[in-house]
């Protein structure tokens, strides 16, 4: 599966290991692009102001930033042979987020294909 297709596509399957890479080098990435585009916009604008680009562009990458969250917890949702409607269990306090954090993070997947695809561990 390539990158494009775990990042922005809600269909297939993950593995553990692909989410948690997912869920934890997104958020460097996300500060580095944002770093990238803060030292570009300062040499282009040489102080002047520019709020309204950057807020712009701030609420672009944090779009594609949701996106992809969005993208990789529902194929792990899949991947455990659960509707991706199971991102919604995160909207109960606490008890949602550990749910999340348990079933999505240590539990593993089905083994074999499911109603939404193959074995992400299994050589195609």
């Amino acid at each position: 599966m390539s990158l494009s297709a775990i990042l922005f596509s809600f269909k297939g399957r993950i593995n553990r290991a692909k989410f948690w890479m997912v869920r934890l080098l997104l958020p460097i990435g996300i500060v580095r692009s944002l770093i990238i585009v803060g030292v570009i916009v300062d040499l282009i604008s040489r102080g002047a102001s520019e709020a309204g680009f950057v807020t712009l562009l701030l609420y672009g990458i944090f779009c594609v930033w949701v996106w992809a969250s969005l993208a990789v917890t529902v194929k792990r949702w899949h991947d455990c042979d659960r509707s991706g409607w199971w991102i919604l269990i995160e909207l109960i306090p606490i008890i949602g987020d550990i749910l999340v954090f348990v079933v999505l993070g240590f539990c593993k997947g089905t083994a074999g294909p499911n109603r939404f695809g193959p074995d992400p561990l299994k050589k195609q």
